[in-house]
């Protein structure tokens, strides 16, 4: 039996994203708020980051304009298999002064709904079938 496919969730405390929908097609789902202010994350400290190491795919939902976010999103382009989908809410004007670090990734420039969330989980399972 395979294992699930988890889908890490990166969103700021106080805010919300729909998990039922992932959660309902059999996608179990992490939340990380990020790290807490004046702290560094455990994947930038070199500590590593379970909830990332475990992901399938990740929608990351934490402010762009926050160095250590950015440098986060860096790390996990970096650490993570190349067939993870990593899907990153950024405003029209992140998406053009981020570019370099967005690339190759699936931007949303909303806050992400049901078919955005469905086309993730499809790419989730597309992914995981081909790994070995």
């Amino acid at each position: 039996m395979s294992e699930p496919s988890v889908v890490l969730v990166d969103i700021p405390a106080g805010e919300a994203v729909d998990v039922a929908f992932l959660e309902n097609l059999g996608h179990p789902v992490v939340i990380c708020h990020g790290p807490a202010e004046g702290t560094l994350c455990p994947i930038l400290s070199g500590e590593g980051c379970p909830k990332a190491e475990q992901a399938h795919g990740i929608v990351f939902l934490l402010d762009l304009e926050r160095p250590q976010h950015r440098a986060i999103l860096k790390r996990y382009k970096e650490a993570l298999p190349e067939d993870v989908p990593i899907t990153v809410r950024a405003t029209p004007g992140q998406a053009r002064r981020f570019a370099s670090l967005l690339a190759g990734l699936e931007v949303w420039t909303h806050d992400p709904g049901t078919a955005d969330l469905d086309r993730l989980a499809a790419e989730v399972e597309a992914a995981d079938q081909f790994r070995e």
